[in-house]
C-alpha cells in the first residue's frame, strides 16, 4: 500500500470516528440542551409577567412556579399563558408567544399583556442571533422595558407596534429603535405588528 492510499485511508476512517463520536455527543447531551432551553423559556415568560422570579433562580423553583401560577390556554389560535398567581380566578396577564426570521438568524420571544390584552406588562426576546452590541440588543433590559405599558394599537385603533428613531417614540405603542440596527428593528416591528393585528381578528372573531 503506497503512502497516499494509507493517508487518505487515515483520514476516511478518522473522518468516520470523529462524526460518530460528534452524533454520539449530540444525542447524550440533547436531554440536558432541552432541559437547559425550556427553563429559559419558562424564565422569560414568568419575567415577562412580572413573577416573582430573577435571571438567578433556580430552575427547579421555576417549573414549580410555572405549573403552579400559570395555565395554559388559547388567544387567537395560539397556545399562550394565563398568569393565576395563588390560583387567583381570573388572570393578572397573558403571554404570548412570537417568532420570526431575523437578520442572522431566528428570533423568539414572548409578549405579556394586561387583562385587557392591549396593554403590554412586559416583553422579552431570548432567542436571538442578532449582531452583538448592534441588532443584539434587543435583549438587553433597556430595549426590553421600554415596552412596559406601551400599547399593541396606535392612538387610531389600529393594531400593531412602532419602533422609531431613538427618541421620537411619542405615540402609545411607539417604543425606540436600536440605533445602527434598522434592519432587526424592523424585523422585530414586523413579527409585533403582526402578533398585534393576530390577536385583534381574533377578539373581532369572538376569540
Amino acid at each position: 500500500m503506497n503512502k497516499s492510499l494509507r493517508t487518505l485511508l487515515f483520514a476516511t476512517v478518522l473522518g468516520v470516528v470523529c462524526s460518530s463520536l460528534l452524533v454520539g455527543v449530540t444525542q447524550v447531551t440533547r436531554p440536558f440542551r432541552e432541559a437547559n432551553e425550556k427553563a429559559e423559556r419558562v424564565r422569560n415568560t414568568l419575567i415577562a409577567l412580572e413573577a416573582p422570579v430573577t435571571a438567578r433562580t433556580p430552575a427547579a423553583e421555576l417549573l414549580v412556579l410555572f405549573d403552579r401560577d400559570i395555565r395554559l390556554q388559547d388567544q387567537a389560535g395560539i397556545p399562550s399563558f394565563a398568569y393565576h398567581p395563588g390560583g387567583v380566578d381570573h388572570p393578572v396577564a397573558i403571554a404570548v408567544p412570537f417568532g420570526g426570521a431575523g437578520v442572522w438568524g431566528p428570533i423568539e420571544g414572548i409578549l405579556a399583556l394586561e387583562p385587557d390584552m392591549q396593554t403590554i406588562r412586559g416583553v422579552r426576546f431570548y432567542k436571538q442571533e442578532e449582531t452583538p452590541g448592534l441588532g443584539g440588543e434587543i435583549a438587553s433590559v433597556a430595549f426590553q422595558d421600554q415596552f412596559k405599558g406601551k400599547r399593541i394599537r396606535a392612538a387610531d385603533g389600529q393594531p400593531g407596534v412602532r419602533l422609531v428613531a431613538a427618541g421620537a417614540a411619542s405615540g402609545p405603542n411607539t417604543v425606540d429603535a436600536i440605533t445602527g440596527a434598522t434592519m432587526t428593528s424592523g424585523r422585530v416591528e414586523e413579527m409585533l405588528t403582526t402578533l398585534a393585528r393576530r390577536l385583534h381578528n381574533g377578539k373581532e372573531d369572538g376569540q
